[in-house]
Parts: structure tokens; C-alpha cells; sequence
């Protein structure tokens, strides 16, 4: 998979995707990240990205061009997704979907807003993590890319690490996780996950997660319910 991100801060994507699942994944060649600099794809001295807001309002707005530019010399297959507080909300079903494409490409905003041009006019998609406001796409682009490349076959030693998660199999927490030491500071570790007894733990499992979607995200344990 090839993964193109678009950013006016490349800096920031450089250690981070050589580390841990998402670097471990690129030695392996099971993806490969194109940071792209929309500064490249300026055409003043001072490699302007940003202008004034038609209409007036506080903040500055990312010029279209750099974007629609960088794309025209990627000229990337896949799903292009702008990251934007506006933009429905990222699942796990998304990020199953999105690590079957062969390629994938991110756009990443700053300063106050991007130029809406650019959600109509080049993103297939667009994604926000929450209802808050970040103070630019490039966290989100970087939590995007994690969640999908951690799916691709190979990118886990073990598949069922991923198999386990919360929201894998259906809307619902994974229950709770435990390892030595049995007693820490007068918290023990549930016996059942000491017996040795495989149908217990997994009916005391599916409980557990049942019981935390209730308790922590009423909304999924609704949703689950309805489904």
C-alpha cells in the first residue's frame, strides 16, 4: 500500500511513521509513505500557503492551488480524505475498508480553514476523529494512518492482537486485559482468567465488554443493540 500525505509540515510525520506498527511496516515493504510538501507547489518567493477569508473573519484560509497542484504531479489512485472537524466521524469500519486500497492519500489543513474548494473539488472523503478541534490535520492524518496500516496483513505479528480489539468484530468494547503480577496493591487479577478454564474466560470476557460498552459508550451499546 502506498500512503500519500500532504502537509506544510513534513517534520512531523517522519519519526513517527518509522516507529512501531507503521514503521515496522514499511521495512517489511507492506506500505510506503510519500510526504509531500504543499510549500513544493508554491509559485511566490515566500512560498505562501494561506490568504486572508473572503467575507472577512478572524484566522487564515489555505490557499487551494498547493493541494490541486500536488495532486496533479501525484496523480494518486485510491481515496483522497481531507481531515476536517466537519467531516464524519472515523470508525473502524473505515479503516477495514481503507486498508484494502493500494493507495491512499491525506490532506492535511491548518491555520483557521482550508479552502472549501478543495473538500469539492479533490477529497473523496472527509474525516474528523471527534467533535473537537485540532490545530491542524496532521494528528489526525497520523491516527488515520496507524488504524489502517496496523490492518494490513503482515503488519501484526499476530492477527488476533488486531482480532481483539475494541470494535473488531462489532460495536463494542474490548474487555478488560490483565498480566502479572496475580495481586498489585491489593488489586487482584480476576481468578477466572487464572483457571485455566477457556470457555469461562471467553463468556467472562464477552460479559466484561458488554458490561464496559454500557457503562463507558451507552451510544455504541445502543447502536450494537439496534443492530
Amino acid at each position: 500500500m502506498r500512503i500519500n500525505i500532504l502537509t506544510i509540515f513534513p517534520g512531523f510525520f517522519r519519526e513517527a511513521l518509522s516507529l512501531t506498527v507503521p514503521g515496522r511496516a514499511e521495512r517489511a515493504e507492506l506500505v510506503s509513505y510519500r510526504i509531500v510538501d504543499l510549500r513544493d507547489f508554491t509559485h511566490d518567493r515566500h512560498r505562501t500557503v494561506d490568504d486572508e477569508p473572503y467575507g472577512g473573519g478572524a484566522g487564515m484560509v489555505m490557499k487551494p492551488e498547493p493541494f490541486f497542484e500536488a495532486l496533479d504531479h501525484l496523480r494518486p489512485a485510491g481515496p483522497v480524505v481531507l481531515l476536517d472537524a466537519r467531516g464524519r466521524r472515523f470508525r473502524h469500519e473505515d479503516a477495514v475498508r481503507l486498508s484494502l486500497e493500494p493507495e491512499m492519500t491525506l490532506l492535511c489543513g491548518h491555520y483557521k480553514d482550508v479552502d472549501w474548494r478543495v473538500a469539492e473539488g479533490l477529497a473523496t472523503e472527509v474525516f474528523s476523529l471527534g467533535d473537537f478541534v485540532l490545530s491542524g490535520g496532521e494528528p489526525a492524518a497520523l491516527c488515520l494512518v496507524d488504524a489502517v496500516v496496523r490492518l494490513i496483513p503482515g503488519a501484526l505479528g499476530d492477527h488476533d492482537s488486531a482480532a481483539t480489539d475494541s470494535f473488531y468484530d462489532a460495536p463494542l468494547l474490548a474487555p478488560p486485559a490483565y498480566t502479572r503480577p496475580p495481586e498489585y496493591r491489593g488489586m487482584a487479577v480476576p481468578k477466572v482468567l487464572r483457571s485455566g478454564d477457556h470457555a469461562a474466560i471467553a463468556e467472562w470476557r464477552r460479559r466484561q465488554a458488554e458490561r464496559l460498552t454500557r457503562e463507558l459508550r451507552p451510544d455504541l451499546w445502543d447502536r450494537q443493540a439496534d443492530e
